[in-house]
């Protein structure tokens, strides 16, 4: 059975007209697909539920994952404001995906260890609680029992926000995908290095305190530049620091918030946990490197597609990208849409933090393509 996408979005003051705008557009798949996939924007979190039974009886879809998320892709739509709704609808045969959620990886092995094992490596689509402490753990967990990981950290509510079958709340949920469905994921990058990479020499929990046998704000004084290094305030929220990944043939890093700074001790504090010996770079808000790297990465998706017909994509951006790196509300997915072609359906979301692979990215987008077979 060859899959078959169909998306739609809306906005609208209240769920309901959001949800009836999107069913007019989601006609040609209903009664056929056996998979939806939802996201909302804050506005609609709360009524999450409500929407996820509405959608279920209306469509005769009775599997759905997803999330209510910081902002919604839709096309070459970013909504960030008010209530949206975006949903992609699917048809594939039923022994090629399963859906997860688990906060515990144990668990995760003894139901869908199996089917991961029969039908992997798997491509997972993951939505995640920017909350739960262990994290960046368990994802290396998921993805050594799973295969790849693909998708972002959800929003944050004192209600459940992630959907799997039902509306719930935990550390991580999703789609899993096997092997026989055809996937090209790829990641751009928004940061640009500017020094060295340096080696932690006495650091602790999210602090550093030295590098290469320096103070640490002396090293980051002297890569950030003599402009900032008269006055660090300037580099809020424009230089981060960077975790160069093990074993990347790209040269790859993950970007950490650069948290404050503390002149009198020498200190750095980080958007992460650190250990002595652990090797970190400073990097900088980039957009002419972001849209470089974008090229880059649909250039490779395209090679890689190798002449597949991509049948649907979602995209898990940053909530720093977008309008805020590319100059204008949807240039970034405009640019993805001409590139993969104009009707294939795209939705996806915008993320406090990206997950690629099995590892936490910053200022990243990741781009996800399910194709179908070479003519």
């Amino acid at each position: 059975m060859r899959p078959l996408f169909v998306s739609a979005h809306a906005v609208a003051e209240h769920w309901g007209l959001a949800a009836k705008a999107c069913l007019e557009r989601l006609e040609a798949a209903q009664g056929n697909a056996n998979l939806g996939i939802l996201y909302v924007t804050e506005t609609f979190a709360a009524d999450l539920q409500s929407i996820l039974t509405f959608l279920r009886e209306t469509t005769r879809v009775e599997t759905w994952v997803g999330a209510a998320v910081p902002g919604l892709c839709a096309g070459a739509q970013e909504i960030r404001d008010g209530g949206a709704m975006a949903v992609l609808l699917g048809t594939f045969p039923e022994n090629d995906f399963q859906v997860f959620s688990s906060a515990d990886a144990a668990d995760f092995t003894a139901r869908l260890g199996a089917w991961a094992n029969a039908h992997g490596p798997a491509v997972a689509l993951v939505h995640a609680d920017p909350r739960h402490p262990g994290l960046p753990v368990l994802l290396e967990t998921l993805a050594d029992g799973i295969g790849f990981l693909v998708g972002g950290l959800v929003s944050l509510a004192d209600h459940p926000t992630q959907v799997a079958k039902t509306v719930m709340p935990g550390a991580v949920s999703g789609l899993l995908l096997g092997a026989s469905v055809s996937v090209v994921t790829g990641l751009t990058q928004g940061c640009t290095p500017i020094g060295p990479v340096h080696v932690v020499g006495e650091g602790w929990d999210n602090v550093i305190a030295n590098l290469d046998g320096r103070p640490a704000i002396d090293v980051f004084k002297a890569d950030a530049g003599e402009l900032i290094a008269r006055d660090p305030s300037r580099a809020a929220g424009y230089i981060h620091v960077a975790l160069p990944v093990e074993g990347s043939d790209r040269g790859d890093y993950s970007v950490r918030t650069l948290l404050g700074l503390d002149p009198a001790k020498g200190w750095l504090a980080v958007g992460d946990e650190i250990t002595v010996g652990q090797k970190v770079l400073f990097v900088r808000r980039d957009p002419a490197a972001a849209q470089t790297d974008l090229d880059r990465m649909l250039a490779d998706i395209h090679r890689r597609l190798d002449g597949r017909p991509p049948l649907a994509a979602l995209y898990v951006t940053c909530i720093g990208r977008g309008e805020h790196m590319f100059g204008e509300r949807g240039a970034e997915l405009s640019q993805i849409r001409q590139s993969l072609g104009q009707s294939v359906p795209l939705i996806g979301f915008f993320a406090n933090g990206e997950i690629s692979g099995q590892r936490l990215y910053g200022y990243t987008g990741v781009l996800s393509v399910i194709c179908g077979d070479k003519p």
